[in-house]
């Protein structure tokens, strides 16, 4: 199978509270008839784009790949391990959290999903933008269960106010929200799990209020000390080039990089890397040929693709994500 970069071709989905406007990141995805929630860009039904796989879904096609692409520790039996995607919320989110690996199995077999921990790295934001992640700590099971009860549960979380650049971590078990007027990427375990406890009384398209968990939430909420918030920026500069630590845990590791002179750089043979192009234009090289790249893009690099260059035409900003 040809070793070359892969993009994959982004899956939309639509969401109560999501924007009628993707641009700039999509400028064509404008005056949408539905509010678009989500550009799911490693999820299970985006296709391939180029190569040898072109045309098929990354789950069916992630089963057929070899370690030359996947990585030699990667288990293909196993779901793609990474969800990556955009976030586009105009009104606030449900107030939610996510189960663990361990619960998930227990609990959850039958969805086939993992327990769900997931980071998001902010975009834009206007003007106010927050996000509320994890509980203070006075709230207990009992506060709040009765919160949920009287509609005032947003009150128990931390009220964390972003800007563009921020990264916020969201370990499984974190009861949280997201604030409208941010837009976010979001990388996590390949998982859809999602408990909510409380929606702002809003109701679906047949007008019926949105299912609640609140049984399910309360049995994997963490109270007491939270491991999840915002993180610290480790940044290293050289000339035309930033590098910035945005998070690592256990499931993913994320760096953004900013810069307007050529960026080489080699992946390991162990793992795939996945790069989002959040801003600029330009080219990436390999040893065997090129390919142009803009923003919105995502790209799977070969895990014996060799050294690769990324050439920017304007200057440029993406994540690189990988497995640890």
């Amino acid at each position: 199978m040809k070793l070359e970069p892969l993009r994959l071709e982004p899956q939309l989905v639509h969401r109560i509270w999501g924007a009628r406007s993707l641009a700039p990141l999509f400028p064509k995805k404008q005056n949408l008839a539905e509010p678009v929630g989500e550009a799911w860009l490693t999820g299970n039904e985006c296709r391939i784009a180029n190569g040898d796989l072109a045309g098929r879904a990354l789950g069916e096609a992630w089963r057929a790949m070899p370690a030359a692409i996947a990585g030699t520790r990667m288990d293909r039996q196993k779901p793609f391990p990474l969800l990556v995607k955009f976030l586009f919320p105009e009104d606030i989110l449900s107030i939610q959290v996510h189960p663990d690996d361990e619960y998930a199995r227990k609990h959850e077999a039958a969805t086939g999903w993992s327990g769900k921990t997931e980071a998001w790295h902010v975009l834009a934001a206007r003007d106010g933008a927050y996000v509320r992640v994890g509980l203070l700590p006075e709230v207990t099971p009992e506060l709040f269960r009765q919160a949920i009860a009287d509609g005032s549960a947003e009150r128990c979380l931390r009220h964390l106010p972003v800007e563009c650049g921020d990264t916020i971590f969201v370990p499984a078990g974190t009861v949280h929200t997201i604030g409208p007027g941010v837009v976010l990427c979001e990388v996590q375990e390949n998982s859809d799990l999602t408990y909510r406890v409380f929606d702002y009384n809003r109701t679906d398209a047949s007008g019926k209020p949105r299912e609640l968990h609140v049984e399910k939430a309360l049995a994997v909420t963490r109270f007491g000390e939270q491991l999840g918030g915002k993180m610290p920026r480790q940044r290293k500069e050289q000339p035309g080039m930033i590098e910035t630590k945005c998070v690592e845990c256990p499931y993913f590791s994320v760096e953004r990089w900013d810069f307007a002179v050529a960026a080489q750089r080699a992946p390991a043979p162990e793992r795939f890397e996945l790069l989002v192009t959040l801003d600029g234009r330009g080219s990436l090289h390999w040893r065997d040929g090129r390919f142009d790249y803009e923003r919105g893009q995502l790209w799977m690099i070969p895990a014996a693709l060799g050294e690769y260059r990324i050439d920017p035409a304007q200057p440029t900003s993406l994540l690189r994500t990988l497995v640890p």
